[in-house]
């Protein structure tokens, strides 16, 4: 049977090409040999479901554990509903444990004598009482549940705790995408998550009214631990496995550059193979090469499979925003908490960097990110006609700097309310701008990272390479125009071309008019590189 690379669900050893399972799981059989409760949490699709799936398989054939994974997903439309979420959840973990237990180790019993809001701690000391073995079990899909039913589940798994492991399960694993302190709760005070018996939740919430803020109803958990990404060793056996079944080979290159791109996100390294070997390259005698894996790229990018649109609505919430956007700007962090931090780092939104500071967690993400934000301003662009290209189809600098001059002037400031990112909305609105230049067959990169105070793109089409570097010039700084020059004179020597332009955003509160402002000039450099300034 051949197999494939996997982009969706857990993967299956007989028809997906797949790493051991379990090879990245932290040393979860001391932790359950030590009777503890734990929580896994990581990005979606990395691999949670599948290794934990296998450890279960494994420990159960050990012969000492009832070891399954159950999920509470079925119970997410009921969570304002405990008592209806409960019962939901049971029968999925019986059916759960039939399918996936021998027969004299299924959850059994009618937990349905049991009052609403315990049923679960029930069923799972029925379930432990009958076992002729240890039971263990991973909760997945925990943060799919909200509010009441979320609370009252963490209760009763801390309630049965005590009496663990002959009335209640040995060892417990949550695993989700977010650690117990952001599990999501709803807004309104106490009354909407208040559950009897359990006083002070109010004091749980989080101001905003959004998340736990707190392990207190799971306050029974030895570890938090996270899956990590793939090392580029493994992207390399994961590959091999694909030319060892057709004998198509991904060059070393190739390899490395999938590495460089993903970092090692087990989902972009298999994302960017599949649509390789299945539309990009499907003659199996053509080896795979770097190229392949940079067009890939930008063919995941455009597309904007589910994975890559999950993580682009991460940018609409508040607390993912307020660090994202002085990254885009080139800002520091500021007053950040650090709970928020840790969020974009188990969300795989971001990473800390070894050389210092929180970065974009690999290049593919930092390349998504602004695309996903230029989205509404480039839906708001009126037409513009392609006056920068000359009859033969290349590009005109000159006659491109003309036209964004003409556009900044009559359409730049009414497009800055397209964007929620206020602090970069005139960088979203150049890029928008510059998006519908390459749209007839260029490209446009960037770079940016916190501290730089710039971003800087580089446009590519045909033969032309343009270097453009965007500042802004903002309340109690100076003009950043003399920085801005020796920045991109560097960044211009590292593309290996001898013109650009410094694009400097007034964004002061006196700000001259943009009739006033808006300006050009250019500036040769010790350097020798011509360098376009615009004042915008």
């Amino acid at each position: 049977m051949p197999r494939w690379f996997n982009t969706a669900g857990p993967c299956k050893a007989d028809i997906h090409y797949m790493l051991p399972p379990t090879v990245r799981l932290p040393n979860l059989e001391r932790l359950i040999a030590q009777q503890n409760y734990f929580v896994i949490h990581a990005p979606r699709q990395t691999g949670k479901t599948t290794a934990m799936l296998a450890l279960a398989q494994q420990l159960t054939s050990g012969g000492t554990y009832t070891a399954v994974m159950v999920s509470t997903e079925v119970g997410a439309p009921f969570s304002h509903d405990p008592a209806t979420a409960e019962l939901a959840i049971l029968d999925a973990w019986r059916a759960s444990s039939q399918l996936d237990l021998p027969d004299e180790l299924h959850l059994r019993g009618n937990w349905h004598h049991a009052q609403p809001g315990r049923r679960i701690q029930a069923a799972l000391q029925s379930w432990a009482q009958a076992s002729p073995r240890s039971l263990v079990l991973f909760i997945d899909e925990i943060d799919s549940l909200q509010d009441e039913a979320l609370i009252s589940i963490l209760r009763q798994l801390r309630d049965g705790y005590p009496v663990r492991p002959q009335n209640f399960p040995v060892s417990v694993g949550l695993i989700g995408l977010r650690d117990v302190r952001d599990y999501k709760v709803a807004s309104g005070g106490s009354e909407t998550v208040a559950v009897d018996g359990f006083p002070g939740i109010s004091k749980l919430l989080n101001p905003k009214g959004d998340r736990l803020n707190t392990a207190s109803p799971f306050n029974i958990k030895a570890r938090s631990l996270t899956l990590r990404d793939f090392t580029i060793t493994e992207v390399s056996e994961l590959y091999q496995q694909h030319t060892d079944d057709t004998g198509q080979v991904f060059t070393p290159q190739a390899i490395e550059t999938a590495f460089d791109l993903t970092q090692g996100q087990p989902w972009l390294v298999n994302a960017l193979a599949k649509e390789i070997v299945e539309e990009m390259v499907t003659d199996t005698t053509v080896d795979i090469t770097a190229e392949h894996i940079h067009a890939a790229k930008e063919v995941l990018i455009k597309r904007q499979d589910t994975h890559l649109d999950s993580l682009a609505e991460r940018l609409r919430e508040p607390r993912v925003k307020a660090i994202i956007q002085p990254i885009l700007a080139g800002l520091e962090l500021g007053d950040i908490p650090n709970d928020d931090i840790q969020f974009l780092i188990d969300l795989g939104l971001c990473k800390m960097d070894p050389l210092g500071g929180l970065a974009i967690a690999n290049p593919i993400y930092r390349e998504v990110l602004p695309r996903v934000l230029t989205v509404t301003p480039m839906a708001s662009l009126p037409q513009i006609a392609p006056s920068w290209l000359t009859p033969s189809g290349e590009l005109n600098t000159d006659a491109l700097l003309q036209a964004f001059l003409a556009f900044w002037r009559h359409h730049g400031e009414p497009l800055l309310g397209s964007t929620a990112y206020h602090e970069i909305a005139p960088h979203l609105v150049m890029m928008a701008f510059l998006h519908r230049v390459v749209n007839g067959g260029g490209t446009l990169e960037r770079e940016y990272a916190i501290g730089r105070d710039r971003m800087d793109l580089c446009l590519k089409y045909g033969n032309v390479t343009l270097g453009i570097e965007l500042k802004a010039w903002r309340d109690k700084r100076g003009d950043p125009m003399e920085s801005g020059i020796e920045q991109l004179d560097s960044y211009l020597a590292r593309l290996g071309v001898n013109f650009g332009w410094l694009v400097i955003f007034d964004l002061r509160k006196k700000a001259l008019p943009i009739e006033e402002r808006l300006h050009s000039q250019v500036i040769t450099t010790k350097s020798g590189c011509s360098i376009t300034v615009v004042r915008a």
